[in-house]
């Protein structure tokens, strides 16, 4: 079932306040609510209009590629490094364990966990 937009925000912010050494707050504006991890960025909210109810998050490139030619909804990354993040609006195929998923992906580059794990 495609998520509302209200929907797609509140479940990436359910997800991320779940995880650990996790911050939010306002540090860019006031319509951004960022989420960190040990101080860096993995989720961003976009509070501001109603009509683009997004989420922004880190993804590896070639995912990142991927993401965006399989669904219409997922675009370059507003505000950041179009090639390492991704914005994720309501649409077909975007679920809530999509976005969960979408959310631990982006927390772990950020947090360095994916190294860790190959390593």
């Amino acid at each position: 079932m495609t998520l509302s937009g209200d929907t797609l925000q509140q479940t990436a912010r359910y997800t991320a306040a779940a995880l650990g050494e996790v911050s939010n707050g306002r540090p860019f504006a006031p319509h951004l609510d960022v989420w960190k991890v040990r101080d860096k960025v993995f989720l961003i909210i976009t509070e501001d209009d109603p009509d683009q109810q997004i989420i922004t998050v880190k993804a590896d490139p070639h995912n990142g590629d991927a993401l965006r030619r399989d669904y219409d909804t997922i675009t370059p990354g507003n505000y950041l490094n179009k090639q390492h993040w991704i914005s994720v609006s309501p649409g077909p195929g975007i679920t809530k364990r999509f976005i969960e998923s979408l959310v631990q992906d982006s927390y772990d580059l950020a947090s360095g966990r994916h190294v860790e794990e190959r390593s």
